[in-house]
């Protein structure tokens, strides 16, 4: 269990286009130009190598655009952080980008005091986000 930071095994990039099976915890989306990562409940330890796949498999591939929504997150513990900035990481590293969707006042104070809300430019809707991708 935990987070690894190694690079997405060749068998997974041959499948990136592949949307990993939704869980208790996330569900992806493929939306026009767009690949939506949905995220509920709890995420912490527990939930991390759920997430960390379909997060790896959002952001695999040459140029994604990927919406992380948080907006059904319940709590989120250093962890999630964590997943997140790989995942924030390895879109750029692949020339794409990750926006993060978060409403709840709690979720950006968190944000606020890892100093990652400049980082992941938190939006509040998936309108919003998905006009700063075009």
């Amino acid at each position: 269990m935990g987070i690894t930071d190694r690079e997405p095994s060749a068998i997974h990039q041959a499948h990136a286009q592949a949307i990993p099976s939704p869980g208790p915890h996330v569900r992806t989306v493929h939306l026009p130009g767009v690949t939506v990562v949905e995220l509920h409940g709890e995420i912490d330890l527990a939930s991390a190598p759920e997430v960390q796949q379909h997060l790896d498999a959002a952001t695999v591939r040459v140029g994604a655009q990927v919406i992380v929504d948080l907006r059904s997150t319940d709590f989120l513990d250093c962890t999630a952080l964590a997943l997140l900035c790989r995942a924030h990481r390895q879109a750029r590293r692949r020339q794409g980008q990750l926006h993060v969707v978060c409403i709840r006042p709690w979720h950006l104070k968190i944000l606020d005091i890892a100093g990652l809300r400049t980082r992941l430019h938190p939006l509040t809707s998936l309108e919003e986000a998905t006009s700063t991708l075009e």
